[in-house]
């Protein structure tokens, strides 16, 4: 019997897709940037049947792709063009919201639950899921997990490794590790889910979690400002969180190029503030209680920012709806910046206090390589993470000669900037299959050397997401 038969006695009828038209959607990177061959993809609808393929395709010598809502910037969640065509395994079947603890704020999903739904169930059990992110109508909790996602309230409550806090993992000799707990405390030796969070599947797939909740904000007090400059903006939320503490849930900068990519290319969405001004920052302060008073102080702390010519302008939302349309521009620029270009995304963490200077340093770097390129920026500056884009229109990407090296070079150079300060070529986006060479350039040849020995420990076949995370290991 073949593998894909296996398959279809395993996990039953139209579980197992094979034809062209029902693979294309799960080959291509949502961006249509990365591409490769698959098998077929199985769909399998419990844990048992994820063991079940994982059984089957270690026995067939098949690689395994574990796959999510296929929403990575990196090419993470689509096969390589390199090596034998792995099955895709696929978890949108698998979810299942288990469990609700309010009392003890967790909840138990599965893998394949869409992150929205998880923030929805939450917010009817009067709790709060912090983790959000553009694509959170589509991307999964599964892929979350595996790629250790951020979002726009890691200033308030973490990453996703913060939130989760126990796993449920198929290794890849298939079998199950049942690592649910719904414990804050556990000192009971090494905490294993920490061995998947992040990993992107090359050591194992998550197939339910465990997370943690926090209380469900219902006051909240939003702004759009106009700060003076990035460095301006860093003084802001000095004051913000001198003022507020812990009540400061967001504080998203982005420039003026991206805020009118939006308004040209999202339908719907209208700027907050003349996009005139260079640089604007969304800024969120929450509670369970007191709106009026949060309104205050948000107030308080613009006035005085304004007295000290730290923002040019700005405006706080006066209704429901005006904070949502407010959020709606910022959620809107991954959509904006397809529709505009080419953007050689970058993803670099730096500490906070040096956000300035790094945006100062990497665009002259990529002006030295492309003079007078446009440079739109994305930063969650709350917490150091900066998503800064050279762009190029499309007309002129397909003009280049060798558009692969002109990006490697670019991108390289702003990771160069970043590892010079201390910072990190990949914040929240994953490594995947585009920034494994970085990987090798930046990352200490120890840690490369740990996670290769934990990989070969777990996977010695290295069939479960190959070409992903790890460098390349050259002859």
């Amino acid at each position: 019997m073949s593998l894909i038969d296996t398959l279809r006695a395993l996990l039953g009828p139209g579980a197992v897709l094979t034809e062209p038209a029902d693979l294309a959607a799960h080959v291509e990177d949502w961006r249509g940037r990365s591409r490769g061959a698959a098998a077929c993809v199985a769909l399998p609808s419990s844990t048992a049947q994820v063991a079940a393929v994982v059984q089957a395709t270690r026995s067939a010598g098949v690689p395994l792709l574990p796959q999510g809502g296929n929403t990575s910037l990196c090419g993470g969640a689509v096969p390589h063009a390199e090596g034998p065509p792995p099955v895709v395994l696929n978890l949108s079947r698998m979810r299942r919201i288990r469990s609700v603890d309010a009392a003890n704020h967790s909840m138990e999903v599965e893998a394949g639950c869409v992150l929205a739904a998880v923030q929805q169930a939450a917010a009817e059990a009067g709790r709060l899921y912090p983790i959000s992110l553009g694509a959170e109508g589509s991307c999964q909790i599964g892929g979350t997990i595996a790629t250790n996602a951020g979002g726009t309230g890691v200033l308030r409550y973490g990453n996703t490794r913060d939130n989760v806090l126990g796993l449920e993992v198929v290794l890849p000799d298939g079998r199950v590790w049942d690592g649910l707990y719904r414990l804050r405390k556990n000192n009971t030796g090494l905490d294993l889910k920490h061995l998947f969070i992040g990993a992107e599947g090359t050591m194992g797939v998550v197939t339910a979690a465990t997370l943690k909740l926090h209380p469900l904000p219902t006051a909240h007090a939003v702004a759009w400002m106009a700060p003076a400059s990035p460095a301006a903006a860093l003084q802001m939320l000095g004051r913000f969180q001198q003022n507020c503490g812990a009540q400061l849930s967001a504080f998203e900068m982005i420039d003026n190029g991206q805020l009118q990519f939006v308004l040209d290319h999202v339908p719907g969405r209208r700027a907050p503030l003349p996009p005139t001004h260079r640089w604007h920052v969304l800024v969120e302060v929450s509670d369970t209680r007191d709106e009026a008073n949060l309104r205050r102080a948000l107030e308080q702390v613009l006035a005085e920012g304004s007295e000290r010519g730290l923002i040019d302008d700005a405006v706080v939302a006066a209704s429901g709806a005006q904070r949502d349309a407010m959020w709606l521009v910022r959620h809107s620029v991954s959509e904006a910046n397809k529709k505009a270009g080419v953007g050689l995304t970058t993803d670099s963490a730096v500490p906070v206090s040096a956000v300035p200077e790094f945006i100062d340093k990497a665009s002259a770097a990529v002006h030295r390589l492309v003079p007078g390129l446009p440079i739109i920026l994305v930063a969650h500056l709350g917490d150091g993470n900066v998503h800064f884009i050279p762009f190029f229109s499309f007309e002129r990407w397909q003009a280049l000669p060798d558009r692969d090296a002109m990006g490697a070079r670019i991108k390289h150079a702003v990771n160069e900037v970043a590892h010079a300060l201390g910072g990190s070529f990949s914040a929240e986006h994953g490594i995947g299959q585009t920034l494994t060479q970085e990987m090798a350039l930046f990352k200490p040849a120890v840690e490369i050397e740990l996670m290769r020995s934990l990989k070969h420990l777990l996977d010695p076949a290295d069939l479960f997401n190959p070409h992903r995370l790890l460098p390349p290991v050259h002859p």
